[in-house]
């Protein structure tokens, strides 16, 4: 494998892997604070499809950005109003979301747009484009270094560069601040976080409303940067494989980006290497495609080791009287 080829490959790594780590960090600060969130799937696809939706009406992706996180935060208001405040099942309730976004979408969509459950292509400003960095195209002739920087570094779009500028802003909020410190103490002792005099009921929303921010960039990126346009069910189980991330990453932020990159570079390796070729056996291209899903299995069966979720996760809080 040349150095083109290799870039290529890294390349379509890191923009796969943006809604991976978008999602996965969205689950990372939801189960922080004690609420399992299987919906992740489900807003990212509601806001795939506003987002794209509100982009072609308007001719501006940004307003697409707006109307895909408003939309998840929607769905994640009534998660937890339905895990928090009436206490249900925090499981039942992600599922119910990924079903109402599963079919609201396409039948919105075709509601709207006549064309099958599915938007128009999104063209121009109606579309994040990439953004190459400064002295890009100059520095592109140095051996190495040059074309990493002009081929993988350079060349994405703004969605990008916020998800990864988050892992950091992620880990500092979590670990430097007194927020990140309630919240993480809400999903291990939310009995004492309520004896200091701070609201469970409080930081658990918060998380939650994060949450949907996350999901709704993530959504986003599908539909307005990734793809131009919203199809049906075209997080295609990302959300479901962030949740692998985030137990393979232990719930910690840099190896949540770890986790992601390695699942993006097998998504990666699924599109760019098809039809390949051993000695007069053709490995089919459906196989292939699977890869990503059986590998997801395969390394949380057996690399993952002993994952500790939070102690108070997936449970309830009724206040002591």
């Amino acid at each position: 494998m040349d150095l083109n080829t290799l870039l290529l490959v890294l390349d379509s790594t890191v923009r796969l892997a943006t809604p991976l780590l978008l999602a996965c960090l969205a689950g990372l600060y939801s189960e922080r604070a004690g609420i399992f969130d299987i919906g992740l799937e489900g807003k990212m696809l509601m806001a795939a499809f506003f987002s794209a939706a509100v982009a072609f009406v308007t001719g501006s992706a940004w307003l697409g950005l707006l109307a895909g996180i408003a939309s998840s935060m929607v769905l994640s208001a009534i998660h937890g109003l339905a895990s928090i405040t009436f206490r249900g099942n925090q499981l039942i309730s992600g599922v119910a979301i990924n079903f109402l976004a599963a079919g609201m979408t396409v039948v919105v969509a075709q509601s709207w747009f006549k064309q099958g459950g599915r938007t128009p292509s999104l063209q121009g400003d109606a579309r994040f484009n990439p953004i190459d960095l400064p002295l890009a195209e100059t520095l592109s002739g140095i051996p190495l270094l040059g074309p990493i920087y002009h081929e993988l570094l350079s060349g994405h779009t703004v969605l990008v560069y916020i998800a990864f500028a988050a892992v950091p802003f992620t880990w500092w909020l979590l670990f430097r601040t007194r927020f990140g410190l309630r919240l993480r103490a809400v999903g291990e002792n939310p009995e004492s976080v309520d004896t200091a005099g701070v609201s469970v009921i409080g930081l658990r929303f918060a998380a939650v409303a994060i949450a949907g921010i996350l999901c709704g960039i993530a959504g986003a990126y599908l539909g307005t940067a990734l793809q131009a346009g919203f199809v049906k069910d075209m997080t295609a189980g990302r959300g479901f494989i962030a949740l692998a991330a985030l137990i393979f990453a232990k719930w910690r932020p840099w190896y949540a980006l770890s986790a992601t990159l390695l699942f993006g570079l097998l998504q990666a390796i699924a599109v760019r290497f098809q039809n390949i070729d051993l000695g007069g056996f053709v490995i089919p291209v459906q196989f292939m495609e699977a890869l990503p899903y059986i590998l997801t299995v395969v390394i949380l069966a057996g690399f993952v080791g002993k994952a500790i979720p939070p102690r108070a996760g997936g449970e309830p809080y009724v206040k002591e009287r």
